[in-house]
């Protein structure tokens, strides 16, 4: 903390802040283990370093993809939410069924039981700690597997197709030309494609 202290602009300022205060407790259990009998236990705060990791976080507004990562993130969140719900119904359905059909015996103890076997079937993880033991109950388990495959690409393809239209209309200038008035000109664009105005005389 010392050496952040010498470095720092504001050696105040940053004592006072969140993480001048998370190092303060990571270093303060060394010399309270040398002054205070059985201080040594204090030590485990030093783990509150590893909270020094999300400053990571914060280089995401100095990156100007990042902005456009969260506008197809936000756009896409209905349609996303929309086909999880569907997913939870199908869960639902695939999991109370087996239950009826294959019971205790096959390790289906309850429907939570078979909702956890549906989850884990239709992502196709496939843990293996439960699996069916009748000849229809391994059928209604192909059909599921062979149904996640297709699931795993909804979300994917709503999310990249948002991106794309994200990606697109941050190269797209909207402002009018003032000659000719035309719009969806490049980003950085300095002259009108269409007239050959120079965009830089715009209000």
């Amino acid at each position: 903390m010392s050496v952040s202290l010498i470095c720092v602009r504001k050696p105040w300022l940053y004592a006072s802040r969140f993480f001048g205060f998370i190092d303060l407790l990571s270093i303060l259990p060394t010399f309270l283990g040398l002054l205070i009998p059985g201080g040594e236990y204090m030590l485990t705060l030093r783990i509150l370093r590893v909270l020094r990791i999300f400053r990571i976080l914060k280089l995401s507004e100095y990156v100007r993809e990042a902005n456009i990562l969260m506008v197809a993130l936000n756009n896409s969140f209905r349609k996303i939410a929309v086909f999880l719900f569907t997913v939870l119904m199908l869960v639902v359905v695939f999991g109370s069924l087996m239950y009826m059909i294959e019971g205790s015996e096959s390790g289906f103890t309850s429907i939570p039981t078979s909702l956890y076997w549906a989850i884990v079937t239709i992502t196709t993880v496939g843990y293996g700690d439960i699996s069916p033991q009748t000849p229809l109950g391994q059928f209604i388990a192909s059909v599921i597997m062979i149904m996640g495959y297709g699931i795993i690409a909804v979300p994917t393809g709503i999310y990249s197709a948002e991106l794309m239209k994200s990606h697109k209309s941050s190269k797209i200038d909207n402002e009018a030309c003032p000659n000719c008035g035309a719009t969806g000109h490049d980003f950085d664009a300095a002259y009108c494609k269409y007239c050959g105005q120079s965009l830089e005389e715009r209000d």
